[in-house]
Parts: structure tokens; sequence; C-alpha cells
């Protein structure tokens, strides 16, 4: 039992949360245990950004800054269109004194002590001016404030993070702006628009952008606001006028005039508190459907932020009933709203499956979606952006999304316009990585052979579609293995809508994983156009990320990659034994080399524990094979350790480059007890949860409750488990049983179930 604060107790509480601090006790209210600088430090790729946003809305913001160890802030943008690498859009930045060009250019010097981050809210004091910084976020809107020192004259300066970007003064106050967004890298082009209203009097103006200091770069070509020539912006107050000045605006995809009706809807007239106190009260709503009993301050921390995490995407880009679509470059209306910025590779395993718990109607939204994309843009997207499809990694793992939402009931979108989609992209696509568009010759070959043929190491590609794209290659074996599990969920999709001939024809294809599994060496190994072995060392060749026969992982990871066909693989590694054996030497096998060797070659497959990789999404389902065998005892193992050691509740906790919280949705499941295994199959494992007691409170009003009696650190081994007071016999519950409410109570012990020593 706490004792009640002392008013001296309450003074420092308040000043330790507002300095973004988290005093070591619990809580009632889960939004104190998110921390959005947790994993604000990559291993190797890319960082997790401490995102200011409301849930799958259109406005995510953070600081132009490397990391959270850039002791540097370049600016401070509107919005950005990806939060992986950002994409920002529009920049702002305070200084004081005259107006010169350096306040533009310069770079913030800001302090860590100083700063507060929160889903809904973000401060920081820029410690050379003296002035505060802060922001709170709503749909398609946002108000920056910006507290100066008393008796100095101030200014704003506005800029753009791309070539060409346009401003101007208009109604007194405000101002409207373009950003031109033109990112080859991220294939993306096209026009983004802000309507801006400054506070006070100040006075306003334009400056052309006629400059372009090519330094201070953060982010490489593309990525700091006024180093690309463009017109620029500049509020200027007087040192009279009072310290605090405020920048509200709205974006939009549409049009200027579109950008002021977003302003006048929902930001015109609500204060700074209101929008932050509302962001609050959205983000308690959203978290609170998950309470947890048990388990320590930090795993409380890693838990809470990782599901803050699972909402950054998609957002939901429609503007007062019509969107911008960047598949056929029109303005549409719809009485749905329409969502972008996805990445099926990356969230299909298992951000898609838990939005289909815990916000089943957001799921057919987007999943609609997908079916607009596709009648607009002609293909079903694997990577949709605001400005139409990125090149992603490879198949279509869009037809596993639609499977496995159907199959839980989710049905509110056009089932089969949907179907039709994937259809085409099965026949007309072609498979191979970060390529988009009609498939080519080696497609032709696998529908003869089966396989995607590799070429031998120092073999000039022959191919000219799989030449055509510098830096990538043919992942010849993880693009087989891929398709076999997306032909799989087209099969069964067609299966489920009565669709027997289409479901005949792909069935077969399911198994062709298995034309590249090579007895002796037990791994799936590239072979050539000949149908014979390349000898090759699957921990290591295949030029950079392995990707001429693997992608971003080596054969390791690749040779668990059959999540449609389990038994199957089993059947190839000799049976229960075999797969258990095989298990155990994932997560015992040496690199083999120096750490640096490795990862100069592989930087994704990071997070290792022996050859098993947490730092990918390839892996996620891999420590539950156990669940397989005959000791399942050793998933409970290992995904308790995996937590234990890669998900600490700091500036590195994330083992990896989780795209935007796939690897949070993974945390989020493990830490509760269970996951889906393979999307498509409306199943949950179960696993050692980290908390003694989990409740999801459900849209249709009921509860599922893990209960683990004992749970701790130490007792994180599982002695018998019931559904709804019935012992269950398996290791295995549906998603219907989960959706009909009810209580998983497994009783916790701290060693295996019959060893007792």
């Amino acid at each position: 039992m706490l004792k009640k604060s002392t008013p001296k107790g309450l003074l420092l509480l308040a000043i330790w949360t507002a300095m973004g601090c988290h005093a070591d006790r619990p809580s009632d209210n889960n939004l104190d245990y998110i921390d959005p600088t947790i994993g604000n430090i990559a291993p190797l790729l890319n960082t997790n950004r401490p995102v200011v946003h409301l849930p799958n809305q259109l406005i995510r913001v953070f600081p132009t800054q490397q990391d959270y160890l850039d002791m540097q802030q370049t600016a401070f943008p509107m919005t950005t269109l990806n939060v992986i690498t950002p994409q920002y859009v529009f920049g702002i930045k305070p200084s004081v004194g005259a107006l010169l060009d350096t306040g533009w250019y310069r770079r913030l010097t800001y302090d860590h002590d100083f700063e507060v981050t929160r889903p809904w809210y973000y401060s920081a004091l820029l410690t050379d001016d003296d002035v505060r910084v802060e922001f709170t976020a709503g749909s398609r809107t946002g108000i920056y404030r910006f507290t100066f020192p008393e008796g100095v004259d101030k200014n704003l300066h506005l800029s753009h993070y791309y070539e060409g970007g346009d401003y101007e003064v208009t109604d007194g106050h405000a101002v409207i702006g373009t950003e031109y967004v033109e990112d080859p890298g991220h294939q993306q082009k096209g026009k983004v628009y802000i309507y801006g209203v400054f506070s006070g009097s100040p006075e306003l103006g334009t400056k052309a952008g006629d400059k372009n200091f090519g330094r201070y770069s953060v982010l490489g070509p593309v990525g700091d606001p006024a180093l690309m020539e463009g017109e620029r912006a500049w509020a200027r107050y007087g040192s009279g006028e009072g310290n605090v000045v405020e920048f509200r605006y709205a974006i939009s995809f549409i049009s200027t005039e579109q950008a002021k009706q977003n302003f006048q809807e929902e930001v015109a007239s609500a204060s700074f508190e209101d929008f932050k106190s509302n962001g609050e009260s959205v983000w308690a709503k959203t978290i609170g459907r998950i309470r947890v009993e048990g388990g320590t301050e930090a795993q409380r921390r890693s838990f809470y932020t990782a599901l803050y995490r699972t909402y950054v995407r998609m957002v939901d880009i429609t503007e007062q009933g019509r969107y911008f679509s960047g598949f056929d470059g029109q303005v549409h209306a719809d009485t749905r709203p329409f969502y972008t910025e996805d990445y099926t590779w990356g969230n299909h395993p298992a951000m898609h499956p838990l939005r289909s718990i815990l916000d089943p109607q957001r799921e057919a939204d987007m999943l609609q979606s997908y079916v607009r994309m596709y009648e607009q843009g002609g293909w079903m997207p694997e990577y949709p952006k605001h400005f139409g499809d990125r090149e992603g990694m490879f198949a279509f793992h869009s037809a596993v999304m639609f499977l496995d939402a159907y199959r839980k009931g989710i049905r509110d979108f056009d089932v089969e316009k949907a179907f039709e989609g994937i259809l085409k992209n099965a026949e007309q696509a072609t498979m191979l990585p970060s390529r988009n568009g009609p498939r080519g010759a080696l497609e032709d070959f696998y529908d003869a052979h089966g396989y995607y043929p590799a070429l031998h190491p120092g073999e000039v590609e022959t191919d000219p579609f799989a030449a055509a794209k510098r830096g990538q290659r043919r992942s010849a074996v993880a693009v087989t293995l891929a398709r076999s599990y997306d032909d799989w969920a087209l099969s069964e999709f067609a299966r489920e809508l009565g669709k027997g001939d289409v479901a005949e024809r792909f069935s077969p294809l399911t198994k062709n994983y298995r034309n590249l599994w090579q007895d002796d060496i037990g791994m799936f190994m590239p072979k050539d156009a000949k149908g014979q072995w390349i000898p090759i060392d699957p921990k290591f060749d295949g030029e950079h990320a392995g990707n001429d026969y693997y992608n971003e992982n080596n054969g390791w990871s690749y040779l668990w990659h059959v999540q449609h066909d389990i038994p199957g693989l089993m059947e190839l590694m000799g049976g229960k034994k075999g797969m258990e054996a095989k298990l155990d030497q994932l997560f015992r096998e040496p690199i083999g080399r120096s750490k640096y060797q490795f990862w100069a070659k592989f930087p994704d497959q990071t997070g290792l524990i022996g050859q098993f990789s947490m730092g990918n999404q390839v892996t996620y389902h891999i420590p539950y094979l156990f669940n397989f065998t005959d000791s399942p005892w050793k998933t409970q193992k290992y995904t308790r350790l995996i937590l234990d050691t890669w998900f600490q509740d700091n500036i590195f906790g994330v083992p990896g480059d989780e795209d935007g919280g796939a690897l949070s949705a993974f945390v989020v499941f493990t830490a509760m007890g269970f996951y889906p295994v393979t999307a498509g199959v409306p199943m949950y494992t179960i696993t050692s949860p980290v908390f003694s007691k989990v409740s999801i409170a459900l849209d249709n009003g009921k509860t599922f409750t893990v209960d683990a009696k004992g749970a701790s650190r130490t007792n994180k081994y599982i002695q018998s488990a019931s559904l709804n007071g019935k012992v269950l016999d398996s290791l295995w519950f549906s998603h219907e049983d989960l959706m009909n409410g009810g209580t998983l109570e497994l009783v916790m012990g701290d060693k295996p179930k019959g060893i007792s020593q």
C-alpha cells in the first residue's frame, strides 16, 4: 500500500513528470509509462523517433536531428511523410535579435534535461537563445508555441525541405505555402500545402531562397530546411511585444484553400492547452484499451511505449470528406476515411493482426483504402505512401493481410475487388525485391520450374529487368519462400470466397518452397537455371545483405520462412525432434567472424542470439516454433530472454529497424503472452506473459483477460492453462475465443513442467 504523498512529494513528482522523468513507482495512468525516447538510438540502421501525433493521423512531428545524441536541432517540421527515414515538410525555427540569414541556416542547441517528450506534446529549451519551443498535434493541424526571453526582438523563420517551395503572406497574419516533394529515394513526387497563422501583430514577409548552404545536413541530399533554393517566410515581433507567440497551421494534400478549411474546422478557435488536453485524452482512451498488473516498472515502460508506436501507421489523410490519391493524382470524395503510409512486408506479421483485435473497424477502413489504391493505380500496393506505391521488399504480402482480416470476421471492405487486386498481382506483377509493375522473365521461369533461379558468385546478371535496379539483386531463395506463403494466402482466400478454380490452381504452388530444400545441408539453398545447387555459405554469402540469395538476413533466418506450412517444414527437418534440434542450433550458432565483418554485410540482422535476429521482421515467429515440438517451454524461455535482453526501457531499447511500429507490435503480443504465428490463420499460440494480468477491452464491449498467476522474472514457465475454466489441452486458442471475451488462466512456475532440477 502506498502512503499518501506530502505536498512536497507532490511538488517533486510534478517536476519529475514535467521533465519527462519517471519515478520508480506504479501508476494507474498507463500514459505515465510511455517514453518516446526509448529506442532513439538505433543499433545500426533506422532509429525510432519520438513522434508527437494522434493515433493514425496525418500530423506526425519530431525535431530534425540525427538521433537522441545529436545535441543540435536543425528545425521543427509541420509533419513528416515517413517516420523511418523521415520525409519532413515545412520547417519552422525561432531566433532572437536582428532578422538575418543565419536564422534560417544555423542549428539550435538544446539540453535533454529540459526536454519533454509525450505522445501528444513536445517541449525543448533552446539553450543558446533561451527560447522554449512547444508543440501539440491535431489530426491535420498543429500548434507551435515559442516562449522568448523578456524584452528581445523575436523572429520565426519558415522554410522548406525540398527545392522550389513557396510562401505567400495572406489574410493579415497568415501565410500559405507549397512544398514540392521530389524524393527519388522514397519514389515520391507531389505537393503538400500549408495554411498557418501567427499570433499577435508581427511584421510578416517572404525572402527569396537565393542561397544553398550545403552544410549542417542531417539526412543527406534532402535533409534540412532552407538548404534548398526556394522562397522563405518570416514573422518579426518587436521587443515590446509579449514574449509568448504561437504559430498554428493546417496541412493539406489537396490545395491551399483546403488547408485553410482544415484550419478553420480544427484549430482556428482552439487554445494550445485545449489541443494538448484533447491529445492526452485521446491517447489515454487508446492506450487504456489494455491494462496490466504485475511486471516491473521497466517492463511497463517498454510495453506501453511499444503500444504507442503501433499507432504511427497507417495515417488518415481524409480532409472533410475528400482525399488526394497519389495512385491516380486525383482528388476523390468518400464517405470512409482513406489511409496510406504502410509497409505490407513489415506490418503483416503483427501490426495488422494487433489492430484486428484492438480496432477492427479501423483495420477494415485501411483495407478498403488498399482497395481504393488498387482501383486508382492498377496494382494492389505493397508500400503505399502519400504519392503512390513505393518499391518495397518482394512478393505480395497484401494477400496475407486480406486473408487474415477476412478470417477474423473483418469484412467491411470490397472483398471481391480486393481479391481481384491480389489475383492480378499474383498473375501479372513482378515479385522481385524493390521493384513494382509487370512481371518479367524470372516470373515465367518460376511458373515453369517452381523456384527463382539464382546466379553463381561473380556471375553477371543476365536478366535485364533484374539488372535495372542498382543495389538490389534477385534474392532468389527469399523470393521463392515468400511467394509460396503469398500463393498459399491467395489460394486460401479463394477457397473462402468459393472460387475453387483459383484455389486449386494456386494450391500446388504453396509447396514450391520445397524445391530449394537441400537435404544434405538442411537449409534452403539457391539453384541455378539448370537446376544445379549453388555451393555457398548460407551464413554469409550473397553480396551486400545477402541479396543474391536471401534478403537483409542470411540463410539461418530464412530457414524458417515457411509460416504457412510449419508441418511441412517439420517434415523436411525430420520431424519434431529434428526441428527442435535445428531451433536449438539457431540460438547457439556463432556468427563465425568478427562482428564488424558480419554487420558490414548484414546491417539489418541485429539483436542476435546465436544466429537468431530480433531486429528484422522475417524472424518474429521463430521463437514460437518450439510450441510445435515436444519442448514448448523453450518458447517461454526464449521469448522472455528476448524481451529482457533486447527491449530495455532506455534510448538503446529497440534492437533493430522496426519499420514504424512493426517490431513494437511483436513486443505487445509477446509481453501479453500470445502471438499469431501465421498471419492468415486466426489462431494464437501462448507463451510466458511478462505481466501477472492483462485485460484487453474489446470493441464489442467484452474483455479478454490473461491471468498468469505468479508470473515474474523467475516464474516464467507455464505449469497449466485453462480457458474460461476449461483445461486448455493445446498451446493454442482462436481469434473467436479472444473476441468472445473470457479468461485465459495460466499457472506459472520457476521450472519447465516436468523438469525437476
